[in-house]
C-alpha cells in the first residue's frame, strides 16, 4: 500500500526515467481496469447512464466541451505539480481518463516540450517555418507525439537497438489498445446516446482546441519565423483567458511553469502581449542544451 501511495506522489516522468518497463505496467493496469468496467456493464452490474436517443441531450454539449477543455487545462497544471501535492497526481490521472490519453503520455510528452521548446527535431509539436498552417501543425503533431515517445526511450535506455525497437512496437500496441478500450469503456458507462452525442464530439473538439492552443501560442503568424511561446489576450483569446485560467499567456507559462494562472505573473516579469503578425524581438531566447551523443545513439 505504501508503494502505491508513494507512486501517486510523483509524476509519471519520474517513474519513466527509473524503469524502462514503466509503460507496460502503467497501461497494463489501465487496460485491466477498463476491461473490468466493461465486464461489469455487460453482466448488468453497471447500467449505462443513457439508453434513449433524445435530441435534448445536445443541450448539454456546450457544457461537455467546456469540461473537456478544462480537463486539458487541469492536466496541464497537474503536469507542473500546480495542484496540492496530495491530489496533484490524482487530478492528472482523472483528467487523463476524461480526455482519453491517460496522464502519463500527456505529462511525459509535455515535459519534453518544455525541455526542447521550439526545437524542430526534439519538440513534440513545434511550429515549423514553411508549415505554419493550423491543419499542417495538427497533422504533424499527431504523428510526432508517438515518434517522440519512442525517441525518449531510445535516448534513455541504450539507443535504437533491435530489442528496444521490438519493445517500442509492443508498447505502442498496448498504448493504442488501451486508448481504444478506454473509449469503449466510456461508451458502456455513458450509454451510446450520451457517448455519440456528448462525449465523442466534445473530445474531438477539445483535442482540436488543444492543438489550436499549442499552435496559436507559438506565434505561427511570425513574419520572420521566430515561433516562440507568446502571450495572447485579445478577442477570442481574452475570453479564453477568463474561462480557462489564463492559458493564452503561454509566454509567461514558459517563464514560470509553476503558476496555475500565468496571466497573474508579476508585471515586471510578464512578457509582452502580442497580436498576430507582431515580431518577438523583445522576447527572451531560451537556449536548449542537447546531448548529441544520445541523439546519435537513438
Amino acid at each position: 500500500m505504501s508503494a502505491i501511495v508513494a507512486s501517486l506522489s510523483v509524476l509519471p516522468y519520474t517513474q519513466f526515467r527509473k524503469s524502462r518497463h514503466f509503460y507496460l505496467y502503467y497501461d497494463g493496469c489501465y487496460m485491466l481496469a477498463f476491461l473490468a468496467l466493461i465486464a461489469m456493464a455487460h453482466t448488468g452490474v453497471l447500467r449505462p447512464m443513457t439508453v434513449a436517443w433524445d435530441l435534448s441531450l445536445l443541450w448539454w454539449l456546450p457544457l461537455a466541451i467546456q469540461a473537456q477543455i478544462l480537463c486539458s487545462v487541469w492536466i496541464h497544471n497537474a503536469t507542473h505539480n500546480n495542484f496540492p501535492r496530495a491530489i496533484n497526481r490524482i487530478v492528472g490521472e482523472l483528467c487523463g481518463v476524461a480526455v482519453g490519453t491517460r496522464f502519463a503520455s500527456w505529462e511525459i510528452i509535455h515535459q519534453r516540450h518544455h525541455k526542447y521548446s521550439d526545437d524542430p527535431v526534439l519538440d513534440p509539436h513545434p511550429v515549423m517555418p514553411g508549415f505554419t498552417g493550423y491543419w499542417q501543425f495538427a497533422a504533424r503533431s499527431v504523428v510526432s507525439v508517438e515518434q517522440q515517445l519512442q525517441a525518449m526511450h531510445y535516448e534513455m535506455y541504450g539507443g535504437k537497438t533491435p530489442e528496444n525497437v521490438r519493445y517500442q512496437r509492443n508498447r505502442a500496441f498496448l498504448s493504442f489498445g488501451t486508448m481504444l478500450v478506454l473509449a469503449y469503456a466510456w461508451a458502456v458507462v455513458l450509454g451510446l446516446p450520451a457517448f455519440f452525442m456528448l462525449y465523442l464530439p466534445a473530445t474531438i473538439l477539445g483535442t482540436l482546441h488543444l492543438m489550436h492552443f499549442n499552435w496559436s501560442t507559438h506565434n505561427p503568424w511570425s513574419p520572420n519565423g521566430d515561433h516562440l511561446p507568446v502571450n495572447l489576450d485579445h478577442g477570442f483569446y481574452k475570453i479564453g483567458n477568463v474561462i480557462w485560467h489564463g492559458i493564452y499567456f503561454h509566454g509567461n507559462h514558459h517563464q514560470n511553469a509553476s503558476m496555475f494562472n500565468p496571466s497573474r505573473l508579476d508585471a515586471e516579469k510578464s512578457l509582452p502581449i502580442i497580436v498576430p503578425g507582431d515580431l518577438t524581438d523583445d522576447y527572451p531566447r531560451k537556449k536548449t542544451k542537447v546531448n548529441r551523443a544520445l541523439l546519435d545513439a537513438a
